[in-house]
């Protein structure tokens, strides 16, 4: 078992961590308090926009469904007059940045979750200095700034915060890294303005997610089919995303065969790693799409999902970012 799968087995109760997580969980500890406080007391700069800045992200390491959020923020905010951009660093992208994102962008530049970003219909910008990224979105006419999986990058200053948490595997064993799957302590939840549960039950103080689906798409020609009609077949099932098994459950869940075929998260495809040699169909996540759109695979099916959250939910977060845009003005 490869020291990555020993750790996840750890974090969530199927193993036991190496003696050494623990030194250097609590030497992680200690840097992660001491860089928060330099920020808070301002030895540590953090860059102020012009407009309001909207931080999504979580304190675990691996997917928690952020994408999908942001992405339905960004439909939100503009249903309520808002002109939201996302700025993002770009993960498994070649870009340095800052950059805006074209209509068609290139995953292996910009990112997968990026380009799926910008897919929606929403600007988005990347690079390695996020403010300055920031600010080409402002210079392009967004008047709010989502910071997709920013929770830790505290250069941009933010105006409110949601934590998204994995309804299924929750916080592991509470622990920091590497003896835990924790970015920062739990503590850090006390300052988040949301606090968004994706999947499982939402305790108090915690916003229901939901991510739906129903359909897929073929990547060769466009066409829409139900899930339905992949009910009682046996199909290749590809996730290169954070927690690939929750996308082979949620097929499951509609009654399909899975072949499981997890990846690494941001995972960049060849074509020969799609290739099963049987001619079963193929059901991957749209992150895995938009970088698989260009291999010609006829039996190739994205399976889309929205973020399914309470309208007061994204009243709230309005309310908030309207308040941060008057303090500015």
């Amino acid at each position: 078992m490869a020291l990555a799968d020993t750790l996840e087995a750890a974090w969530y109760g199927k193993g036991t961590a190496p003696w050494w997580t623990v030194p250097l969980s609590w030497l992680y500890g200690g840097v992660v308090r001491l860089r928060r406080r330099l920020y808070r007391r301002g030895w540590l700069r953090s860059v102020q926009l012009p407009v309001p800045v909207l931080v999504v992200g979580n304190i675990t390491v691996g997917g928690t469904g952020k994408t999908p959020l942001t992405i339905a923020l960004a439909e939100a905010l503009r249903a309520r007059g808002f002109r939201p951009g996302v700025v993002s660093r770009g993960y498994g992208g070649t870009e340095q940045g800052p950059a805006l994102l074209d209509e068609r962008p290139d995953p292996a530049r910009f990112g997968d979750e990026p380009c799926l970003i910008r897919a929606a219909g929403t600007p988005v910008a990347v690079g390695r200095d996020r403010p300055a990224a920031s600010r080409l979105l402002v210079e392009a006419g967004c008047d709010v700034v989502i910071a997709d999986d920013g929770l830790q990058h505290y250069r941009l200053r933010r105006d409110t915060e949601i934590c998204v948490i994995d309804g299924d595997r929750g916080f592991g064993n509470g622990r920091l890294l590497p003896a835990g799957p924790l970015r920062e302590p739990l503590a850090r939840l006390a300052d988040v303005g949301f606090r968004v549960r994706n999947g499982g039950l939402a305790t108090d103080g915690e916003v229901p997610m939901q991510l739906e689906g129903g359909q897929v798409r073929r990547l060769a020609d466009g066409e829409v089919l139900p899930m339905e009609a992949f009910r009682g077949r046996r199909v290749h099932a590809v996730a290169g995303i954070g927690h690939p098994a929750r996308f082979f459950e949620s097929l499951r869940a509609h009654g399909i065969e899975v072949i499981p075929h997890p990846f690494p998260d941001h995972h960049a495809y060849a074509a020969a790693d799609l290739d099963f040699g049987d001619g079963l169909p193929l059901l991957m996540t749209e992150k895995d799409a938009v970088k698989c759109a260009g291999f010609a695979l006829p039996q190739a099916w994205a399976v889309p999902v929205r973020a399914g959250l309470p309208a007061a939910f994204f009243d709230a977060v309005a309310a908030q970012l309207k308040q941060a845009a008057q303090g500015l003005a």
